[in-house]
């Protein structure tokens, strides 16, 4: 990503949306920054942030729409693809409109992005599409290996290049975990569904940093882990109500006690670097192309990167210090 670019967020009045495209203006000083998305209202709000800079751009659509993506795409050279059907619940019980959007709109995008000669493409994952096992998980796994083959065997000859981040928790978006129990604060009792529950701790301007790091470093076909903290659940509900109930109510279905975002079948093509993993596709042999490598080591057979193994830990004075910093956004954007 560079100057005087053109670039496109699919999804882009949502949380991440919100974060990128400040810091991203600032930044790289785009020619443009186009939001697609299909919510007008979400739209009308954001236009009202960004009314005073002719840079952003607002284009009314649907992923599910490739007619209406192509014309969208049109002398566009970034994208960031961030619309996804992501609430699990929804997911179980409509399960075909999440496949719709999650799976058949992540064709749409590839297909228009290689018609209108985009330069790059990055998609946002989940620590869900990891050993999936719930349908939210198992569209974006699919939607994962749509981006990651479509390097090759699909984009032949073609220059577009795809490429993956993935990421757990956002700290503060709308629908996770502190803004509920932050509403909830006043009854007196928060409802925790394990006391082993673990989660990954990120913010949305890290999330927007390592997408920038994909754009830099990509080849094509590499899904970006980034190197983030761990908390269990049970110290954010103790932290945000120190003296209050805590009531278990049991994992709801589809739900993970722990996150996931690398296996151990992905460990065999997974390379460390100082912030950050990097899956690299089996397909060409391309975990093994040097190029894609760069000066990342092989990490062990068997390693598995999930929330409960995890090095690094979110202490309940850092995450006090973060609520402190951002507690005017959290669950707003």
């Amino acid at each position: 990503m560079h100057n005087n670019s053109s670039i496109l967020v699919t999804g882009g009045t949502g949380s991440f949306g919100h974060s990128f495209v400040p810091l991203t203006l600032k930044k790289y000083n785009p020619k443009r920054l186009v939001i697609f998305s299909r919510d007008e209202m979400k739209q009308w709000e954001m236009a009202k942030l960004f009314k005073d800079d002719p840079r952003v751009r607002f284009f009314i659509g649907d992923i599910r729409d490739k007619d209406r993506l192509s014309r969208a795409l049109h002398n566009i050279d970034f994208v960031v693809h961030a619309a996804a059907t992501k609430i699990v619940p929804t997911a179980e019980y409509n399960p075909f409109e999440c496949i719709k959007t999650n799976v058949n709109g992540a064709m749409n995008l590839i297909e228009a992005c290689i018609d209108q000669n985009v330069e790059k493409v990055v998609a946002l994952s989940t620590d869900k599409a990891s050993s999936p096992i719930n349908l939210y998980g198992a569209t974006k796994l699919a939607s994962d290996k749509l981006f990651t083959a479509s390097n090759s065997s699909y984009a032949g000859g073609h220059k577009t290049c795809f490429s993956v981040v993935r990421y757990g928790n956002v700290m503060g978006s709308r629908g996770s975990v502190i803004p509920f129990f932050m509403s909830l604060k006043d009854t007196g009792e928060l409802p925790i569904t394990d006391e082993r529950m673990t989660r990954f701790m990120i913010s949305l301007d890290q999330g927007v940093e390592l997408v920038w790091n994909a754009f830099e470093d990509m080849v094509g076909g590499e899904i970006y882990v980034k190197k983030i903290p761990s908390m269990k659940i049970i110290d954010i509900a103790k932290l945000i109500l120190p003296n209050g109930k805590h009531k278990i109510v049991g994992i709801r279905p589809g739900e993970k006690l722990h996150e996931q975002m690398i296996s151990s079948d992905d460990a065999n093509s997974t390379y460390e670097y100082a912030n950050y993993y990097k899956i690299l596709p089996q397909i060409n042999m391309w975990e093994k192309d040097n190029l894609r490598i760069k000066d990342g080591i092989k990490v062990p057979e068997g390693f598995v990167y999930s929330s409960d193994n995890n090095s690094k830990w979110m202490t309940k004075s850092n995450l006090q210090k973060w609520i402190d910093e951002n507690q005017n956004y959290i669950g707003k954007i």
